[in-house]
């Protein structure tokens, strides 16, 4: 309930830490589960102090138990493991501290561990986050390497002398982080969403050893794979051995199996890039000799044809059917004009044997009127009338006499 209080009328610092008491003892008791962080067991004392951390979020709650409680699961219960506690809040007043009373402990089974993954698993799938269609090419040859992993680790070796021994110019921006226990999620998330902000960084690789199932759950956290998903850079996931599967593994753009396994796929290696480039130069001179091999062939070919060989062949040969067919025509033409000249002639000598001068020579003479006209009648000349007596040399004038009229 609201407290009326005011800046006069205040209330005391232990009446407030009584009403909050009061509030959270109204609150049953509960099943949580965690991580143990921190465990504390004085000998002699009856009370366990342990510190529950839920890894996702970074949230930690005190929890005491007696001894009694805490002595059945104590072989299998230590820092890191997980476990279910059922538990009642309680408010510690004179601290102003809130903190759960366990009545019982359930460590957290590797059967239990792997049923709540699958059903991430599943959940996480359903929302289309481990689609292929999602995933990312990598790079050729990266300029530079985001390497994710533990600090001084056999992972961080495995990938720095892998990839160097492929290619000796790659770089690396190494981050390194816890890879297990309570720290580790988020500080993995943070590190790989800091690389992925930097647009140098071309690839990212998240490398850790071989481990327990435990061990390895930090790598199939929700908040992890989230995180991984939503990356613009490729993520290689580097997680333990073969068998090992944690979700990194399957949101990450490329699953190596072994940290050096990364490093081979991440970075080609520089002896056989040149021992392909060797190949390609290789086979590029041989493609460049058998197509120059075809062509001096064809050119050898087209040379060796007649019409190559001797050039003025077909000339000489056209030459000669040219000459032949000049003096054809020139002998048709020939004789075209020797019979034009015959018929001429005969058409000449008939058109002279018929023509009026002709006549004229053989002793006759034509009458003209003055006029020119034709005298064809002898009643078209009048007496006295002078007419004009063409002959065959010449002309002269006539006069009738008046009795001549026949």
């Amino acid at each position: 309930m609201a407290l009326n209080t005011s800046a006069d009328s205040p209330i005391p610092v232990g009446q407030v830490s009584r009403l909050i008491g009061g509030w959270i003892d109204r609150l049953g008791a509960v099943w949580v589960e965690g991580q143990i962080t921190q465990l504390s067991r004085r000998p002699g004392a009856g009370v366990v102090f342990l510190t529950l951390r839920d890894p996702s979020y970074d949230i930690s709650l005190s929890v005491t138990c007696f001894r009694s409680v805490f002595d059945p699961v104590a072989d299998v219960v230590s820092e890191g493991a997980r476990v279910v506690v059922h538990a009642k809040p309680e408010w510690y007043a004179p601290r102003g501290q809130l903190s759960l009373r366990a009545a019982e402990i359930r460590p957290v089974g590797v059967g239990e561990l792997l049923a709540r993954l699958e059903q991430l698993k599943r959940t996480l799938a359903a929302e289309g986050l481990f689609a292929a269609d999602r995933k990312k090419p990598l790079p050729f040859l990266p300029q530079l390497i985001g390497l994710v992993c533990g600090r001084a680790s056999a992972a961080e070796r495995d990938v720095l002398e892998n990839a160097r021994l492929r290619w000796p110019a790659v770089r690396f921006e190494v981050r390194n982080v816890p890879v297990q226990g309570v720290h580790a999620v988020p500080r993995v998330v943070a590190a790989v969403r800091e690389l992925d902000e930097r647009p140098d960084v071309d690839v990212i690789v998240v490398a850790r050893g071989g481990g327990s199932v435990e061990d390895l759950l930090p790598f199939s956290d929700e908040q992890l794979v989230r995180a991984v998903a939503a990356c613009a850079t490729p993520v290689v996931s580097a997680i333990g051995h073969e068998p090992d599967s944690p979700l990194l593994d399957l949101v990450a753009d490329l699953r190596a199996s072994t940290p050096t396994d990364a490093a081979k796929k991440v970075v080609p290696d520089v002896g056989e890039e040149l021992a392909r480039i060797q190949q390609l130069r290789e086979r590029a001179l041989r493609a460049v000799h058998g197509f120059l091999d075809r062509e001096e062939r064809g050119l050898a070919h087209a040379l060796a044809r007649p019409c190559m060989e001797h050039p003025h062949r077909m000339v000489d040969g056209r030459a000669e059917q040219v000459d032949a067919l000049l003096g054809r025509a020139r002998r048709t033409l020939g004789h075209l004009l020797d019979r034009a000249d015959s018929e001429l002639t005969h058409t000449r000598a008939r058109v002279v044997a018929l023509s009026p001068a002709a006549t004229l020579r053989r002793g006759y003479a034509v009458l003209q009127h003055q006029d020119g006209s034709v005298v064809r009648r002898a009643d078209e000349v009048t007496a006295g009338e002078v007419l004009r007596a063409r002959v065959a040399e010449g002309e002269f004038a006539v006069r009738p006499a008046v009795g001549d009229r026949a």
